[in-house]
């Protein structure tokens, strides 16, 4: 298949390269596109055969359930109801980095909800995103824009790797400036329950409903017969070519310990660090890349994916990580982590 690529300006606007991806969703088409969390893989969301499509081009599980884009509040169509607390979170946070599940309506097809009766949906805040949904006239279905379980593209080039030719149109924008994908809550319960930690944070939600919790399936590795409601909650995700280990602990003592890992697989395993703006200097030996600062844990989260990414162009064996604090975006950091090492996790 021949993948048709264009780069849009997100501060001028191309409508003719918008008709043009447009027209591929109407079509039945696949479009990679750009949105401020990671760039999506799309297809008209109430098409099944568009949205076996998806499933296909990535080796996607057919159990992982996707998520709705829309481009405004008007989701009636494809929800029983909006509960009250939901209308809450959207008034505050949509357009955003937040997915939202809801009971579905039956023109919603089970594939795009992997046979649940629920579906979450978000609005992006992206404008290039909310054009290509607007124009395409249908809410569009769209996961990660990468290879199942590769860590998740925060730029036109990763798309670029993973997907052409295996889709028909990738439409570029610039690098997503949130980098990690979107919270999800499932409005379906009462207290609200977090699906997916993202950069909406738990402390941010509690100030809707003070009792919203995190669903313990997310902190740990799931059984094999758990069926995930949302999106990354089952299957090793995020992860590179190589294996990933977690060093957790002070930073004292996970300096130790990872250079301690290194000098003993020297001489037979090339090894990659990540680390950060504080600990890289400490690192004599291995491949050494910096997340950034630790107390800005928001540039930490954008980096996340493309740091995981850049060990596979440089074929190290293993990766060692340090790990964060689980508070606040630093839960969604962790989360990401954890599940790119299969929950890998060395505690010292």
């Amino acid at each position: 298949m021949n993948t048709k690529i264009s780069i849009i300006d997100e501060n001028d606007i191309a409508q003719s390269i918008i008709n043009e991806a447009a027209s591929v969703i109407k079509e039945g088409g696949l479009v990679a596109f750009p949105t401020e969390t990671v760039y999506g893989l799309g297809a008209n969301a109430l098409d099944k055969l568009a949205v076996e499509k998806i499933f296909k081009a990535k080796g996607r599980p057919q159990d992982n359930p996707l998520i709705i884009h829309v481009s405004n509040f008007d989701i009636d169509f494809l929800v029983k109801e909006i509960p009250c607390m939901a209308k809450k979170i959207m008034n505050r946070y949509w357009p955003g980095p937040i997915t939202l599940i809801f009971n579905k309506s039956d023109l919603v097809p089970r594939i795009t909800s992997a046979g649940l009766d629920t579906v979450g949906i978000r609005m992006p805040s992206n404008i290039i995103a909310r054009k290509l949904i607007e124009e395409a006239g249908t809410p569009i279905a769209a996961p990660s824009a990468n290879i199942s379980g590769r860590p998740s593209p925060t730029d036109v080039e990763s798309c670029i790797e993973d997907l052409s030719g295996k889709i028909e149109y990738i439409l570029g924008g610039d690098k997503s400036k949130v980098g990690l994908e979107s919270t999800i809550v499932d409005c379906t319960c009462t207290p609200l329950c977090i699906l997916r930690p993202g950069t909406i944070t738990i402390e941010m939600l509690r100030e809707i409903d003070g009792k919203i919790y995190i669903d313990k399936n997310i902190m740990s590795k799931p059984k094999n017969d758990f069926k995930p409601k949302a999106p990354g909650m089952k299957y090793r995700h995020y992860a590179p070519k190589s294996p990933v280990k977690i060093i957790s602990g002070d930073l004292e003592k996970t300096v130790a310990k990872i250079n301690e890992i290194v000098q003993t697989n020297m001489g037979n395993k090339k090894i990659g660090i990540i680390a950060t703006d504080e600990s890289k200097k400490k690192y004599p030996y291995g491949t050494v890349v910096s997340l950034g600062d630790r107390d800005h844990l928001d540039d930490i989260g954008r980096n996340l994916f493309e740091v995981l990414r850049s060990f596979d162009a440089i074929d190290v064996d293993l990766i060692l990580s340090e790990a964060f604090e689980e508070k606040g975006i630093g839960v969604a950091i962790m989360n990401r982590l954890k599940k790119s090492a299969g929950f890998d996790i060395t505690y010292v």
